[in-house]
């Protein structure tokens, strides 16, 4: 996603691009689809969709080998003989897959405000957008096209409540975020960790949720419990207990040890310089999830 370059400086407008369109061809582009050449398009770059799944795609290019493309694609003429995609590449994607030389399209007038719009709208309204991507793009509205929220809930459809939630998400750390990217939580599961000021506590919450398969309901159960300390009275009593013998240096690294890892860390320290780190777990699938956690880190070392 090319979010930082800024619209101007990606594209020139029509004008600058080609010809302006005669009253003639503006007919001819506002009510006719045109077959055009495949490779006479360009992709979109502000296509919010960054990820396009293999095995859906060359199920997509059979169907369009079989049954030809049943819904043209959009797009805006550029200079003479070329266009760029508004909207359609994964069936632009697909077609190019089957072998087609021309697909039929839609030629819509546009600027590039106008474009970024459309193409961000369009796919939000097909509603196969994962999560972040739903976010990214609904934030990508704002800081571009300059909507308000109001203005922004009006042109996606969608509720402003809804709209705010998924822009809370991009608040969220981006190993929350990548645990949405991969579908390993729901975006139910991650509006439960929002709750949570506390980033190591989210994602200790997000280890629990991996590694346990913790259901959504769970998950709000398990928040609620860190939100109010005193409803596992044992517990916190334990707690106070433990950290009261613990310095404050000792606490911090143990807290940054939990915000690395993401799960529950204790650490063990002696006056003589002596200690040990305890990572407990319950099952053999959390085990598997703190050494996956772990082997990852030390990748990255």
């Amino acid at each position: 996603m090319q979010i930082g370059k800024g619209i101007r400086a990606l594209l020139t407008n029509i004008e600058e691009r080609g010809t302006a369109p005669t009253g003639q061809e503006l007919r001819e582009l506002s009510r006719e689809t045109l077959e055009v050449p495949v490779d006479a398009i360009e992709a979109n770059p502000y296509q919010p969709r960054t990820d396009f799944d293999e095995q859906s795609l060359e199920e997509l290019a059979q169907s369009i080998r079989t049954h030809g493309i049943i819904q043209p694609l959009t797009l805006r003429r550029l200079h003479e003989g070329k266009y760029q995609l508004i909207a359609g590449e994964r069936r632009w994607r697909a077609a190019q897959r089957a072998g087609l030389t021309s697909v039929p399209a839609y030629i819509r007038l546009a600027d590039d405000q106008g474009m970024l719009e459309m193409a961000i709208v369009e796919n939000i309204q097909r509603a196969d957008l994962n999560a972040m991507e739903m976010a990214f793009s609904l934030q990508r509205l704002i800081d571009e096209c300059k909507l308000t929220h109001e203005e922004l809930s009006a042109r996606v459809g969608k509720q402003r409540s809804t709209v705010s939630n998924f822009l809370r998400l991009l608040k969220l750390p981006p190993q929350i975020q990548d645990a949405m990217r991969k579908e390993q939580i729901s975006m139910g599961h991650a509006k439960s960790i929002a709750g949570l000021a506390d980033i190591s506590t989210q994602l200790m919450v997000l280890g629990e949720i991996i590694s346990k398969d913790l259901s959504v309901r769970d998950t709000e159960k398990l928040v609620a419990r860190y939100q109010d300390p005193s409803s596992s009275k044992k517990e916190s009593a334990e707690k106070k207990t433990a950290t009261s013998k613990k310095s404050a240096d000792v606490l911090k690294v143990e807290q940054q040890l939990r915000g690395l890892l993401g799960v529950k860390v204790e650490l063990q320290y002696q006056d003589n310089g002596s200690g040990q780190i305890r990572i407990p777990f319950k099952s053999d699938k959390e085990l598997n999830y703190i050494l996956d956690l772990l082997e990852e880190l030390d990748t990255k070392a």
